[in-house]
């Protein structure tokens, strides 16, 4: 696994049906924790609403699969949520489908229908970006030189990760391990070959397709 989708932005969507109101609050998280922060979050904020119905997926293979009910009828509520989530494609989401009651009672299908509808409009308005398992790489340079350096390889496309400023400057790169023999040869044509890279691990970063 090198890369997997999450949303671009958090985002929420509400709909209605005979009265009651359903809000999809869709956050980025990282852990379990951060999810159930978020939904102990909107139950404090939203106290008077009757359900907090919840899903999240985790991780680069979406391993980590979570959903609850909440007093809805057992897989009516985080199980279609989680479907909108899985038919998207997306990890590292935790959403949240707040019900205020309407007197109505909307039966299994409509409460399938009203909770997948929630989460559908919060993914639509989210959007969707890629995450890359990218090569970190360290490039140590000389004060006089690092601002041109940095630069120069920035108008090519190449990721700057961090700026550190100490005795030298160091520039971490970051680029996919197919691409690392062109960021050496870019970093070579942009310092005379006088610098190069030492690779320092590897980072999930956010990339844009």
């Amino acid at each position: 696994m090198t890369s997997y989708l999450t949303i671009a932005r958090d985002a929420t969507a509400e709909v209605e049906d005979r009265g009651s109101r359903f809000l999809c609050t869709l956050r980025r998280v990282a852990t379990e924790d951060d999810a159930r922060a978020l939904l102990a979050g909107l139950r404090r904020e939203h106290g008077d609403a009757r359900h907090h119905c919840s899903a999240f997926v985790l991780g680069p293979d979406g391993a980590i699969e979570r959903s609850s009910d909440d007093g809805e009828p057992a897989g009516t509520a985080g199980a279609p949520m989680l479907d909108v989530l899985r038919g998207a494609g997306l990890s590292d989401v935790a959403a949240v489908v707040t019900r205020w009651f309407g007197g109505t009672l909307l039966g299994a299908g409509g409460l399938v229908r009203a909770y997948g509808d929630a989460v559908r409009g919060a993914v639509a308005e989210a959007g969707a970006l890629r995450r890359s398992l990218l090569t970190e790489l360290a490039l140590d340079l000389d004060h006089a030189d690092a601002g041109r350096v940095e630069g120069e390889l920035r108008s090519r496309g190449v990721l700057v990760l961090d700026v550190a400023y100490d005795a030298r400057v160091r520039l971490l790169l970051a680029a996919a391990p197919d691409g690392v023999e062109r960021l050496d040869e870019l970093v070579a044509a942009a310092t005379g070959g006088r610098s190069r890279t030492t690779p320092v691990g590897e980072r999930w970063v956010d990339v844009t397709d």
